[in-house]
């Protein structure tokens, strides 16, 4: 299944997206997707029920695909070749940072730049959303705890990540900074999570072309050793990481984005994100 959540800020309705691509509308059976939808007895319940029933609505403009996030967690560097160009070390262990929940936002929303930043980048990256309570989880049932996956983008201002002093959280966390979406597609359908292919444009230009494969540390271990350090609960997120290509990496000379740029970004079998870049306006963030 792939679930949605649909209609403008303040007013969004629960939905799915059918086989032939059709948004169909869920507010007959449940007031909201919530972590209770994404537990096992609630994707069940859903599962059961006959698409073709549920009314087709326009597609128009996506939510993050479930309400309630409880933690945005990040993992950084958990690629090789993207630790490579960042001049950075290969980790020995995963790097935990987060984004506030204030950060999410629907896959299309505007990305509206802090004041005075000059180096925000990009980065595509495999979401993964859990389902069921993980504490202390082993690898082998790790992925027992995942409902589903989405594509995220983890927009980062390098110079407030790493000139500023502090943790990565001050270059992360920025408003309108976590684009989540379209939706959430179940574990089911999505299979190996391991073999994705993921890209970004950037004004039509391709700066990221990878996959998953070429995760340091995959899914299943993330979920489990993110689980030693804090108890992972329905509706929170797991981002896991960006494959080379992001702007402070570009040679001879970084590359930031600014405002008018329109980011274009996708994960296969989990759909695209498209956002337009802004600068600082408190009523785009808001809107």
């Amino acid at each position: 299944m792939k679930l949605l959540r649909h209609g403008p800020k303040g007013q969004e309705k629960p939905g799915l997206l059918d086989a032939q691509g059709q948004v169909r509308d869920l507010s007959a059976l449940m007031p909201d997707i919530t972590p209770a939808t994404l537990s096992p007895a609630g994707l069940a319940a859903l599962a059961s029920v006959d698409v073709n029933t549920l009314p087709v609505v326009a597609q128009g403009e996506y939510a993050v695909p479930w309400s309630g996030m409880g933690k945005f967690i990040c993992i950084g560097l958990n690629y090789s070749d993207h630790a490579a160009e960042t001049g950075a070390p290969i980790p020995k262990e995963p790097i935990i940072f987060m984004k506030p929940n204030s950060a999410a936002v629907g896959c299309n929303h505007d990305v509206v730049l802090p004041q005075g930043s000059v180096k925000s980048d990009w980065e595509v990256e495999l979401g993964v959303v859990i389902g069921s309570t993980a504490r202390y989880v082993s690898e082998g049932d790790a992925l027992k705890h995942v409902a589903g996956y989405c594509v995220v983008n983890d927009v980062s201002e390098r110079e407030y990540q790493i000139e500023r002093g502090g943790t990565w959280d001050k270059g992360k966390g920025c408003d309108t900074f976590g684009p989540v979406g379209p939706w959430m597609v179940t574990s089911d359908e999505v299979g190996d999570p391991q073999d994705l292919s993921m890209w970004l444009e950037v004004n039509g230009h391709r700066w990221q072309n990878g996959s998953t494969k070429t995760m340091i540390f995959g899914v299943a271990q993330l979920v489990s050793y993110v689980s030693r350090f804090m108890t992972l609960y329905p509706g929170d997120l797991i981002t896991t990481g960006t494959p080379p290509g992001v702007g402070l990496g570009a040679k001879p000379n970084p590359v930031f984005l600014k405002p008018g740029d329109v980011m274009r970004l996708g994960i296969e079998k989990l759909g695209e994100q498209r956002q337009t870049v802004h600068a600082w306006d408190p009523a785009l963030i808001d809107g």
